[in-house]
């Protein structure tokens, strides 16, 4: 089993930073992708960005030249630096991960428990 455990996020005035990590430990032969999603209030689960192994990297439009995310393969970690906070960023961010336990399994993916950020004065 693989288990992701991410930082905390908190509450950040419009025009702040923040950056959340998530660490995924357990059975891990290999890791593929990792990423953040987000859901607002009210909303579908949406992709924020996200980073393959050779660390290519897709981020959604809205978040575009204000986060970045990043990766430490030796720690098996992956960073979302997010500049210039909008209120509209307000939502619970989930890590994701997609990797493999053994050399000869099927890639899967795992989910962090999701960290609450919330953006407002």
């Amino acid at each position: 089993q693989v288990q992701l455990v991410e930082s905390w996020g908190g509450l950040v005035q419009p025009g702040g930073s923040l950056r959340l990590s998530c660490a995924a430990s357990g059975s891990i032969f290999s890791i593929n992708v990792m990423g953040w999603y987000r859901q607002g209030p009210g909303k579908q689960r949406e992709l924020v960005a996200a980073i393959n192994s050779g660390r290519s990297t897709n981020y959604a439009d809205s978040v575009k030249g204000r986060f970045t995310i990043s990766r430490d393969n030796a720690k098996n970690t992956v960073y979302l630096q997010m500049n210039s906070l909008k209120p509209e960023d307000t939502a619970v961010y989930y890590c994701y991960v997609r990797g493999k336990t053994t050399s000869w399994g099927s890639p899967r993916d795992y989910w962090g428990q999701g960290t609450q950020v919330t953006v407002s004065s």
